[in-house]
């Protein structure tokens, strides 16, 4: 029997069989964290050994977690709340920062996915002080890094505060918060093989939120709202996990880079976005010329193996990516990428039977030179 090949990780991650035994074992408690009775206070021990494992996730205290539904709402909370009016994001953002604000700046990025420094320190010599910058620290479509230090002492330099999305990140790469001066920094736990409909927010030091669910003085006051016990306890579980497991995530990018050394090979015209600067190590996007993304996510899925157009936030619509075009791409060009990721689950020879797929598609459909 087939076995069908997920490579979808950077949309969902599989919950990871130590998150499923948490997470049954935490519903089969009784108690709210903030009562003051004893089963109260064994609600509130949950919580509390949670947030100290995802602040080790991040290189930050427990006391700077704040709880929220997941990645999405965690960026609203720093974006409506960090008491800046003027918002800076840079063109490859996630939707969940985009739309937050129709009035934002945006900040150019060059061919690599990068962010123009250049570009935004012009932007921060003006009313810095008053500044809010909004920077991924990897893009969710192509992997890429971004310079997340130097975007940090710019802006610091400037009074301007910086928000990082780490959702892409966290897990992947070795992250410390305190270090990089990060003021916000926003996290989901679905991404890491925990449940979905949790994240966090991670305050840097010395700084506050303006709560934007208000009606309760849960998390310090800082979002309001009887906190989600047994999903963050599994979330708690998957930021110990993938912890542990960064060594093994980092040897991933060896199969990342055969498997596209063998696509370049078969099709010398394909684009691999964001090949040429740093990336976490689990994914490509990359272009099939002559044959359409939606053409390729549903001859792919047939054959077993699970991949995307881009982000998963878009209710189902394959379209073209606006990470890809501020990346110079055109509209061919970005209509005809697919991203692969993999994750904590992924075997070994996933990638080199997915090249196989691929080839052969191409190979069937694809445009090749004359």
């Amino acid at each position: 029997m087939r076995r069908s090949i997920y490579l979808d990780y950077n949309a969902t991650a599989p919950v990871r069989p130590e998150v499923i035994e948490a997470v049954t074992s935490a519903l089969k408690q009784t108690g709210n964290p903030s009562s003051i009775h004893e089963y109260g206070r064994a609600a509130r021990r949950l919580v509390e050994d949670a947030r100290a494992e995802i602040s080790s996730l991040v290189g930050s205290k427990p006391a700077r977690v704040v709880f929220t539904s997941g990645g999405t709402e965690a960026n609203n909370l720093v974006l409506k709340g960090s008491g800046r009016s003027r918002i800076l994001v840079s063109s490859i953002e996630h939707p969940s920062v985009l739309q937050v604000h129709e009035n934002a700046i945006q900040i150019p990025v060059d061919n690599q996915g990068n962010i123009e420094l250049t570009a935004l320190e012009e932007l921060l010599a003006e009313d810095g002080e008053n500044s809010l910058i909004s920077v991924m620290m990897a893009n969710n479509e192509t992997g890429v890094l971004q310079p997340i230090d130097a975007i940090v002492k710019l802006a610091h330099d400037k009074g301007a505060l910086v928000h990082c999305d780490a959702v892409q990140a966290a897990g992947k790469v070795a992250i410390n918060c305190e270090e990089l001066g990060i003021d916000f920094t926003t996290i989901s736990s679905h991404k890491l093989g925990g449940p979905q409909g949790v994240g966090a927010m991670v305050l840097g030091k010395g700084l506050e939120i303006i709560s934007q669910q208000l009606g309760g003085g849960q998390e310090r006051r800082r979002r309001g709202g009887t906190e989600n016990v047994s999903g963050i306890v599994g979330f708690g579980v998957a930021a110990r996990l993938s912890l542990e497991g960064l060594p093994d995530m980092q040897v991933k990018s060896q199969a990342r880079d055969d498997m596209e050394q063998k696509l370049l090979a078969a099709a010398p015209r394909a684009l691999v976005f964001g090949a040429g600067t740093p990336r976490v190590p689990n994914t490509t996007t990359i272009t099939m010329p002559g044959v359409p993304s939606d053409t390729q996510l549903m001859v792919l899925d047939l054959e077993g193996y699970a991949v995307s157009s881009g982000s998963a936030c878009s209710s189902g619509k394959v379209q073209a990516s606006h990470v890809l075009k501020a990346m110079g791409a055109d509209d061919k060009a970005a209509g005809e990428a697919i991203r692969i990721s993999t994750g904590w689950n992924s075997c070994p020879d996933d990638l080199d039977r997915f090249a196989d797929a691929w080839i052969a598609l191409f190979q069937r459909k694809g445009e090749r030179p004359e």
